[in-house]
Formats: structure tokens, sequence, C-alpha cells
């Protein structure tokens, strides 16, 4: 289950033409990245498709906003397992807030899969178990909506890509941690969530990181101080010539660890902990100057962190446990 993810294109025919481009800048860096990377949002569902490819046993279940790029997934990602990795994994079009009206999204070799059936007294299987080996069984795919489809509960559930951010009122934060909550296993199962912050994230700022084929342009065009929110579009350019401004732009409410650590805490969870690092300083480098993450700084749990010029955090919520 992961956030609505908001990004803006003027048109239809404009997003298109974006996501050609994105297409074959992705092409040209295939294999640069790790298999599961903090950029994952449930659209593309790296993570999901990596965790079900790497154990028979597991099975995953993704929720979106964005019905093309959850088809892109099934035709792109899950493709390359195969079709045993249709009855693993099942993607949901819908809002979090509602994730019950969230409707499964049809698909195309479901004439291939034969799962097993999914139900349970305690409903302790999870999305990322390793206990049962299919999903999309006869009965799930004959329902249209979540709440139809008698899923299992989930050992894990990811938000990733700041995507929580998406969410600008307290209230919709803590309802959506509450459905979260719920979706866990009886026995058990963690949240987890990521989260940036730092002074430099408070104020305009360009970065940018080249990669072979293409530069990749973090722009922080503005933050209020009243509603802590703040707008994020990001470019890309291909070569000297090709420039793709605008391919997403984020409108984020920028949540801090304390407030995030209260509304899981309201949401039910009964321990909540805080894996952090320390970011490169973005001053140092100038506006538009090359940023590169220092891989070898590690994150490590803590209690106390100074604020600092720019961190990431995964804030982790336990259940049940």
């Amino acid at each position: 289950m992961t956030p609505l993810t908001t990004t803006t294109t003027p048109t239809k025919q404009q997003r298109r033409t974006n996501e050609r481009k994105m297409g074959k800048l992705a092409s040209r860096t295939s294999g640069q990245q790790g298999p599961c990377p903090p950029s994952f949002t449930c659209t593309s569902s790296p993570c999901s498709t990596e965790w079900i490819r790497t154990d028979a046993r597991r099975t995953a279940i993704g929720l979106d906003l964005d019905l093309e790029s959850l088809e892109w997934c099934l035709e792109n990602n899950l493709s390359k397992i195969g079709a045993d990795g249709y009855s693993r994994m099942l993607l949901f079009h819908g809002n979090v807030l509602q994730p019950k009206e969230a409707r499964l999204v049809k698909q195309k070799f479901s004439d291939l899969v034969q799962g097993l059936d999914v139900s349970s007294e305690n409903g302790s299987s999870g999305s990322n178990s390793c206990e049962q080996p299919g999903l999309a069984n006869s009965k799930c795919l004959a329902n249209s909506t979540m709440s139809e489809a008698a899923l299992p509960g989930r050992d894990i559930i990811c938000a990733f890509n700041y995507s929580c951010c998406c969410l600008h009122s307290r209230k919709d934060l803590v309802l959506y941690f509450r459905h979260a909550f719920s979706s866990l296993s009886k026995r058990g199962g963690i949240f987890v969530m990521d989260v940036y912050g730092g002074t430099s994230s408070e104020r305009k700022l360009r970065l940018q990181r080249k990669f072979p084929s293409f530069t990749y342009f973090w722009d922080q065009e503005e933050f209020d101080i009243i509603s802590r929110q703040t707008r994020i579009s990001l470019h890309f350019q291909a070569g000297k010539k090709q420039m793709l401004r605008h391919a997403f732009t984020y409108h984020w409410r920028l949540w801090s660890i304390p407030e995030i650590k209260d509304c899981l805490e309201e949401a039910g969870f009964k321990s909540i902990h805080v894996w952090i690092r320390e970011m490169p300083n973005t001053q140092s480098n100038g506006n538009a100057k090359e940023y590169n993450a220092n891989r070898d700084v590690k994150y490590e749990e803590s209690q106390r962190f100074n604020q600092g010029d720019a961190w990431n955090a995964y804030v982790v919520g336990v259940a049940n446990i």
C-alpha cells in the first residue's frame, strides 16, 4: 500500500511525450541503480518486483493513484518475472485514503495465472509474506475492488519516494497510517516510510547529478514556512540539447519526524524507530552544482540527531509484535 503520488503535467499529450522521453532515458541507464532504490513508488513497483523475484514464496500488493504507470509496471517490470510473477503480485488503482474502493488493475495474462487461496482465519499471510505462493486466485481476480478481494494481512508496508508528503493535513496522514496499521498481519508487521529534511529543505535550491547519458536536476522552487508546503520539479537533460523540463512536479507538505511519530502512535503503532543519515552539504556545492550522495555514510538508528544542512531518514512503525 503506497500513498498517492502526485505528478503534474499540463496535458495528456505532454504527459505521453514526457513518458516516451523518460523511457529512452531509462533504457540508457538500465542497471545503474540498485534493485530497490530509495526512490521507490508503487507506480513502477521496483521494490515489489524485486521482492517477489528473489523468493518464489513471496507476494506483493501495490496501490497507486496513477493507472497508466501501474499498467506500465505490469507490462515492463512484472513481465520480466514471467507468469508466476502475475500470480504473486496484484496492483490496485485508487486513493490510499479510500483503499477499499481501489480497483484491481486487469492483468492481460490472467489466463496464465493459477494461484492459491489466500483467505485465512486470521488474515495473517502478508503481501510481503513467505507463506502464500499465490495471490491472484480465481476469487481475487473475479472481484474488482480491494475490499472484495479477500486480501491477506501484510507483513511489510512501504511508502517511499517521500510520498506521505503528498498528504497535506494531519487528519489525512493519521487516516492513512490507520489504514496501513489495519492492513498489517494480525501476528505483527512493520510500516516503513522515508522523509528528508535539514536547513536546505526550507529554501530555494537547485541540484544536479550527472549520469553517463543524462543529467538529473532537483529544483526546489519554493517553501512556505507557515504551511510547510514546498514545490519540487524534476528536470532531465539528455546530451547537450535535449532538455525535458518539469518532467515531474510535486506539491508536498514537508513533515517533521516528531509529527510523523505522533501520527503513527495515534494510528496504533506500538513503537516507532528512526534510521537516519547525513546527506552531502548543499551549500558547499553552490547553486546547480554537482551533487553526489556519499554511499559510505550508513543509516543508523538514532534517538537524537543534530540539525544539519541535509539529512534523509526512514521511519519504521512496528505493530502487534
